[in-house]
């Protein structure tokens, strides 16, 4: 740009040639893979045979994770090097604000696929609308309500068909729906989101006593988000278990089943990735001093993820469990 000098820009650091992308994206895509083929399992799959599915979903996540370390190690050392300008520092910023806004596009879908199905594709089945017009001869007896708690097969009654689940796709028992106010404190959700939205506080104050230089008060608080991360997947994976055991509630229940587990479950995994990030960094500023109040992207990355995963289940906490 005309009238400015060479003084008016910064040093742009410029990394070396690296296939650690390319690595990343291959064993990402993998993994996917894997966990797409233990879904079909689950589902299609013969209870008596084996399948590789696992095992290529395990290897491919730990080359994933591994490939990961070495990426973010290597950036770590370069900023404590003093390599990044200020410049670079803001792209890495941007960069992550677009990450997040993927993951909101992401979460979007499946919103969106579970609206689809409760106002548009289950009253169709039911014979709702000029959509449904064959459920006289397709699905005959079957009435729509949500949780969908009777799948049009029940309806039919039919055992022999080339569908999910080797032919039968039963309803559950019981839904994970809200279940009144009497029952309410031994509702795992409500305590789920108790314990999440607490965290978004306690790393809240976290930054807070980072900004203000506070290092003991930063690491108490964010250990304590760290905990609470954990203790969430914990109770979730209680639900889980009561879901399948007491509940009848499994991916192959209907399209109840698919939606309730694909929603909580990816969100699950977000928590998993969320609590992992702040860990690390609650171990970088504990054993390192690796963060000021000038340079915390780590920590501040880390920190914007997990407001985002609160914020995605509370819209899961109410249109998966109350409306």
């Amino acid at each position: 740009m005309s009238g400015q000098s060479n003084s008016d820009y910064e040093a742009y650091y410029v990394p070396e040639k690296s296939y650690l992308a390319i690595f990343v994206s291959l064993t990402l895509f993998t993994t996917l893979v894997g966990a797409a083929k233990i879904l079909n399992d689950m589902t299609f799959g013969d209870p008596a045979q084996e399948t590789n599915s696992w095992f290529i979903f395990t290897i491919a996540l730990v080359l994933l994770l591994c490939s990961m370390f070495v990426w973010f190690r290597t950036t770590i050392v370069e900023n404590r090097a003093g390599m990044n300008s200020r410049q670079l520092k803001h792209s890495y910023n941007i960069g992550m604000q677009w990450f997040i806004f993927s993951e909101v596009m992401f979460f979007a879908v499946f919103f969106g696929a579970l609206w689809y199905v409760r106002n548009l594709s289950g009253p169709w089945l039911a014979g709702e609308g000029e959509a449904g017009r064959l459920n006289d001869i397709l699905w005959p007896g079957f009435t729509y309500n949500w949780p969908m708690m009777e799948t049009p097969q029940d309806a039919v009654g039919i055992s022999n068909q080339v569908i999910a689940n080797n032919g039968e796709m039963t309803g559950p028992a019981r839904n994970m729906s809200f279940p009144g106010w009497s029952n309410i404190l031994h509702w795992l959700p409500l305590w789920n989101t108790i314990i999440l939205m607490s965290s978004s506080v306690t790393a809240h104050i976290a930054h807070l006593r980072l900004l203000a230089g506070n290092r003991k008060g930063q690491n108490l608080w964010l250990g304590i988000t760290v905990a609470l991360g954990f203790i969430f997947v914990y109770v979730q994976y209680v639900e889980y278990h009561e879901a399948f055991y007491e509940y009848g509630l499994f991916v192959s229940s209907g399209i109840y089943g698919s939606t309730f587990f694909m929603l909580t479950g990816f969100h699950g995994f977000h928590v998993c990735l969320g609590a992992f990030m702040l860990l690390v960094q609650w171990l970088r500023s504990a054993r390192s001093e690796h963060f000021t109040p000038e340079d915390h992207f780590g920590f501040e990355a880390s920190s914007w993820y997990w407001h985002f995963v609160d914020v995605v289940w509370v819209g899961l906490f109410l249109f998966v469990y109350i409306i």
